[in-house]
């Protein structure tokens, strides 16, 4: 068979045309993506090392850094495209396209996500804090991107979407470290006061788990026809609250009757 030189010649004439015209351009491109990926990769390398200096969590680091990385990388490749000849009309309608699609498929994981992100972030609560949310009270034993685990103290497992945390009230009971525990006790008059505020401050300075600081109050809370009333305002350590308000109460409710101090209830 035999080849036609005029047809290789004008062969060749195009290819060393489109190598003069497109060559200059893709060369171009090729530098700025390896610049770009080098660039990128450093960059993921300071992320990683600022987030350990400043204590973010250990699992939001890698995923941070992972979509910070993937979406430069994105941009770089949309980038130089269009500058090594590539053009992205079509393709930029498309992925445009899928992005909404996409978002609103995905609208209620996406605020749990992002919610997750922020709790990680600003820590409103850690694991190991005793929280109040949607209903719920109870130790904080898992974050997750998406949701929180919530075990309550009856040892039931709650987990709760990271969007209802984020946008409803959160109490926080064991931050602070310490906690007011708030006795009432109602007295009949024949009783004097001076007698039960002496057995209330005892039994609050022989009880371990109470707190020196702040100072405790006690005094008369009201005064009704049939009695009094006396308030106690002690501190105690948050976590164990309720163990140790079982404690105090029934260590008080035998200290006033050792003491003669005759209770609601009790026969004559």
């Amino acid at each position: 068979m035999k080849i036609d030189s005029d047809k290789i010649d004008h062969f060749y004439d195009k290819a060393y045309d489109w190598i003069i015209t497109r060559g200059p351009s893709i060369l171009i491109g090729l530098a700025i993506l390896l610049i770009g990926l080098w660039l990128i990769k450093l960059l993921g390398k300071w992320l990683q090392s600022g987030m350990h200096k400043r204590d973010v969590n250990p699992s939001l680091r890698p995923f941070l850094t992972s979509l910070l990385v993937i979406t430069l990388r994105i941009l770089l490749v949309l980038t130089v495209m269009p500058i090594i000849g590539i053009q992205l009309t079509f393709l930029t309608v498309l992925i445009g396209g899928m992005g909404v699609a996409a978002g609103l498929a995905l609208s209620g994981t996406l605020q749990n996500f992002a919610s997750g992100v922020l709790i990680l972030l600003l820590k409103p609560f850690i694991v190991g804090d005793n929280i109040i949310a949607q209903g719920q009270e109870g130790t904080v034993t898992s974050i997750q991107i998406f949701y929180t685990i919530v075990t309550t103290f009856d040892n039931r497992t709650v987990v709760i979407p990271n969007s209802k945390l984020s946008n409803e009230v959160i109490i926080n009971i064991s931050r602070e470290g310490s906690r007011r525990l708030d006795i009432e006790m109602k007295f009949s008059y024949g009783i004097t006061y001076d007698k039960i505020f002496e057995i209330f401050n005892r039994t609050a300075d022989e009880f371990k788990d109470c707190l020196k600081t702040p100072e405790r109050r006690i005094g008369v809370s009201s005064l009704e026809d049939s009695g009094f009333k006396i308030t106690m305002n002690i501190w105690v350590k948050a976590h164990g609250f309720m163990d140790t308000k079982l404690a105090f109460q029934k260590v008080l409710m035998e200290n006033l009757k050792s003491g003669g101090i005759k209770l609601p209830g009790m026969e004559d």
